[in-house]
């Protein structure tokens, strides 16, 4: 203990600016990591596997113990080399928000002639989710942004068609061929139906106090996770109306909501500097959870 404390003294006399520069860059990269694994089941594990590293270096280095020390270095090497491989989703997901953050997905410039036909598509939406709503007919309608949703066609049915409510409410009318899946919209028009979405493995849904929700909102959520779309979904059990953006849920909407929210998605915004509005893409998921608009 006295050898580790006179190591201490050691290098706290030795410390520079040079040095406080390179700790704040390495607690900048580790509260960057946390960000990226917050709300997901690999914040545990990463706790979990912090904690190990802690107990590891305190046996290895305060205690001579050969045999356990020479284990801990043979071992190692292969979990530093394994934690890629656990945590790939999250990685790869921190790493399409980095790819998203320098731009602004609500300053499109957009035609007045693209700008009605975008008013009519929400609003085409909104109808359709209130009768779906009244009627209990579950629904999941992904609005794509900037980020291409291609990939995710392909898992559906193409229709190219016009989107209307009446072709909505048919779409989700129960034991159809096309109501279990998502309708993908791009470009004004209903790309693909029946689609399969990625599945969100983040905790929001485990901490909301309605339980009352599964597949649709978890692939909402998933699919706003993966992209910058939006995704509408419509309870089966309860009729409620929520959207998914970024990884959050806005649950129980009423039509008017539901419009005022969608147009406020698509609304040009301010013009900022790139790294102002870097900084609060990248950060924007670590508001804490009691600012989600919930009722």
């Amino acid at each position: 203990m006295a050898d580790l404390l006179d190591q201490f003294l050691f290098v706290l006399q030795r410390i520079t600016w040079l040095s406080v520069l390179d700790i704040v860059l390495v607690a900048l990269v580790f509260f960057v990591i946390f960000v990226m694994v917050s709300d997901t089941q690999a914040m545990v594990l990463l706790r979990g596997m912090i904690l190990v590293i802690i107990l590891l270096t305190l046996f290895t280095n305060i205690l001579e113990l050969s045999a356990f020390s020479w284990l801990v270095s043979t071992t190692l090497p292969a979990l530093l080399l394994s934690i890629p491989v656990i945590f790939a989703p999250e990685i790869r997901r921190g790493l399409e928000r980095l790819g998203r953050a320098g731009s602004n997905p609500g300053s499109i410039t957009r035609s007045p002639s693209d700008q009605q036909a975008l008013h009519n598509t929400i609003k085409a939406v909104v109808t359709a989710a209130a009768r779906l709503s009244a009627k209990q007919h579950g629904a999941l309608i992904i609005l794509e942004r900037r980020d291409s949703l291609r990939e995710y066609t392909q898992t559906g049915t193409i229709m190219n068609s016009v989107v209307s409510p009446e072709l909505l409410l048919q779409i989700f009318f129960p034991n159809t061929p096309l109501h279990d899946g998502a309708v993908l919209i791009a470009k004004n028009r209903i790309i693909a139906a029946a689609c399969v979405m990625p599945l969100s493995a983040s905790g929001v849904l485990k901490s909301t106090a309605d339980r009352k929700m599964g597949l649709r909102h978890r692939a909402a959520l998933g699919i706003s996770e993966a992209s910058d779309a939006i995704a509408v979904v419509v309870s089966e059990e309860t009729g409620a109306i929520s959207i998914a953006q970024n990884g959050r849920m806005i649950r129980r909407l009423d039509s008017e909501r539901l419009e005022n929210v969608l147009l406020a998605f698509y609304r040009p915004s301010e013009t900022s500097s790139a790294p102002v509005r870097f900084l609060r893409r990248l950060f924007k998921r670590n508001e804490p959870q009691d600012r989600q608009k919930e009722d």
